[in-house]
Formats: structure tokens, sequence, C-alpha cells
């Protein structure tokens, strides 16, 4: 008959194939004993029987101090310490453990165990973070089974809706809104993530909606957030609205700055002042030719009393602008040229000799006039 073994061999026995992180430690913290599983998933100074130091120099510097403590009102307390810390891996790296510890004054020594807390911690602090959002942003955070019926219906934007947290928990949202309002989601629950920008009862939502798949890539449930950005939106329509405002004064001044002066009968008259852009050369064409045609003008005077100077791209949107009213049936003339201009205009090489040309706008009227008084004869 077999003989029953020692007490020594079977702790021996079980620590060495026990999966659990144990360990035997003395009133001042030097390990004993510890299982396999300790030593294998800490740092081989662990190992190390001369150190007498225990768990301290494994723990991580910001939490010695509370280990410390902790472990100095073991014995005298009623209940195990319970401490979640940070100690050294066999990997060099710091990982959480939730470290449960109590005093046995039989024995004189501390027996306690190691459980790894990083799935936990990470859990709680994804938890804090779901609370924080929830609770200070203008979200609403809510999740449906594949059947459509809410499982999570939360958040502080819903009081933006009128609604209030969990009002629709166990409905169905196919039951709530219509078909058209839930086609994004038929496309979640098939796994296509979404997003979109839509408004309901005056409030703008930016909103996401996220399948959540098993790990068989199921679709389990979607999870919806809903961004209130109603103020967002109603900046930036005052913002369009005074881009539409500085827009229209824009075009005032532009008017203003070049006005389209009818001067005689079927005589316009242009005063062109300042720089000759582009942008100025466009709109100035623009009113010219509706003008022209309004009135059935047969002269168009351009004034460069104004101009101070001119360049080559100036030179072109007046030639294009007397091509144009040629166009439609009328006579360009150009007057009020200075001097510094014409001798800019002959270095540039700009040919205006298809164009009339006079000193002065009075010496350009009376020229109109006259052709039309031998064209009335």
């Amino acid at each position: 008959m077999a003989q029953p073994c020692s007490t020594t061999s079977t702790l021996d026995d079980f620590l060495l194939h026990c999966t659990d992180m144990v360990f035997i430690a003395s009133e001042g913290g030097a390990l004993h004993r510890t299982s396999s599983a300790l030593t294998r998933a800490l740092s081989s100074e662990l190992l190390d029987a001369a150190s007498q130091a225990g768990l301290a120099p494994l723990v991580y510097a910001d939490d010695r101090r509370a280990f410390d403590e902790a472990w100095g009102r073991l014995r005298g307390a009623a209940e195990p310490m319970v401490l979640d810390l940070r100690l050294k891996t066999a990997d060099g790296s710091f990982k959480f453990f939730q470290c449960t510890a109590r005093w046995v004054p039989e024995k004189g020594e501390v027996y306690g165990t190691l459980r790894d807390a990083e799935e936990r911690i990470r859990h709680e602090i994804q938890l804090k973070l779901f609370k924080a959002i929830n609770d200070n942003l203008p979200v609403c955070l809510w999740a449906i089974d594949t059947r459509g019926v809410f499982v999570l219906h939360d958040g502080k934007a819903l009081a933006a809706a009128g609604l209030r947290p969990g009002q629709f928990l166990g409905q169905n949202m196919f039951d709530i809104y219509p078909e058209e309002g839930t086609r994004e989601l038929r496309k979640a629950l098939t796994g296509t993530m979404s997003y979109f920008v839509n408004e309901i009862d005056g409030v703008h939502w930016a909103a996401w909606y996220l399948p959540i798949q098993n790990e068989r890539g199921d679709v389990t449930h979607v999870a919806g957030i809903s961004l209130d950005i109603t103020p967002e939106k109603r900046t930036e329509q005052e913002l369009r609205a005074k881009l539409d405002l500085i827009q229209r004064q824009q075009q005032v001044i532009r008017s203003l700055s070049t006005p389209i002066i009818q001067v005689w009968d079927r005589v316009l008259t242009l005063p062109l002042v300042g720089m000759f852009d582009s942008a100025r050369a466009a709109d100035v064409m623009e009113g010219v030719l509706r003008e022209v045609v309004r009135t059935q003008a047969r002269y168009t005077i351009l004034d460069l009393t104004g101009i101070e100077a001119m360049d080559t791209g100036t030179a072109d949107h007046l030639l294009k602008l007397a091509g144009a009213i040629r166009l439609l049936g009328a006579e360009a003339i150009i007057t009020g040229i200075h001097p510094a201009i014409a001798q800019t205009i002959v270095g540039l090489g700009v040919d205006l000799s298809s164009i009339e040309t006079r000193s002065t706008l009075r010496q350009g009227l009376e020229h109109c006039i006259r052709r039309m008084s031998r064209e009335a004869s």
C-alpha cells in the first residue's frame, strides 16, 4: 500500500503544477516559495533568492509607495490586502496585476496570489472613457441587435432631440423610424460602416453606424454614434451669409468703380479707374455688353484717364473688350491715354491700330456725334 506524500512534497507538487501565480513570503516581504506560473510570468530577478527582497524591486516606481504601505498594514489587517499594481515581467515590460495577500499568524508568513489585471483595467478605462464622452459631449450613443431592438440608448445629446436616456430600450428601431430613415442602418447590418449628416426637427446630426462582429465575422449588433453639430451648422450658415453679403458688397463696389453712363443717344461711356485686372475685366465686359444690347448703343467710349499704369495683361483685356463690343455691332473708342501709358503700349508691342483713339473724353464724344450726324444725313 502506497504511503501518503509528506506535506512538503505535496506543497512542492502544488507549486510546480498550479496554474495560478502563488507565493509565500515573510513578514518583511522576502519570498520563501513561488509557483512555477509566477516565476515564468515575472522577471528573473525573483529567482535570485539571495536578494530576499521579494516583490518590491519588481514594482513600478509610481506604485511602490502604495505597495509598501499596504504590505506594512498586512499583519494587523482583518481582511486580505487587494491592490492593483504594475510589476516587471519576464520580457522586461511592466504589466498590471492584482495582488491579493493575507497574513497567516499561525505560520508567521504571508500567503498571496497575483492575477493578470491588464484586461480588466483596460476594460475599466474604456468604461470610464465611455462615461466621460457620454456625460460631457453632445452625443447620442445607442446599439441595436440584429432584429433592430435597442440594447443601449444613452447620451447627453438626447435632450436636444426631446428624448431621455433609455427611452427606446427594448423597442425596435424599424418600428420607430420609417423605412427611408433606416437605409444606412440596414447597410450596417450587412457589415458596412456608414457616415452621414442629416437634420431632424431642426437638429443637425453627424452619425456613424458601426457594425459589431463576432470572431466568425457575423454581425451581432450595430452601434450608433450621433453627434449634435447644430451649433457648428449655424456658425457655417452665418459664415456663408456673411460671405454672400461680402460678395454682394464687392459687386456693388465694382459696379460703382466702373459706372456705365449713357452720355448721348446710343453712346455709352465707361470711365476706368485704378487697376484693370482679370477679375475686374470680366465684370466690366459683362456689364458693358449687357448695356450695349439694352440701349442698342452705336458707340462705347472706354476712357482711360483714371488708369495710371498698364501692362500686357491690361492691354489684352482692352483689346478683348473692344472686340466683343464690335461683335455686337457697336464701335469701341479709347480716350484719355496718358503719355506714359502710350510709351508702355508701344514698348509692349501692343497693336491698337484697329481701335479708334482720342485724347480726351470730350473729343471722343464729339467724334461719335459727328459720325452719327453723317450717318443720319
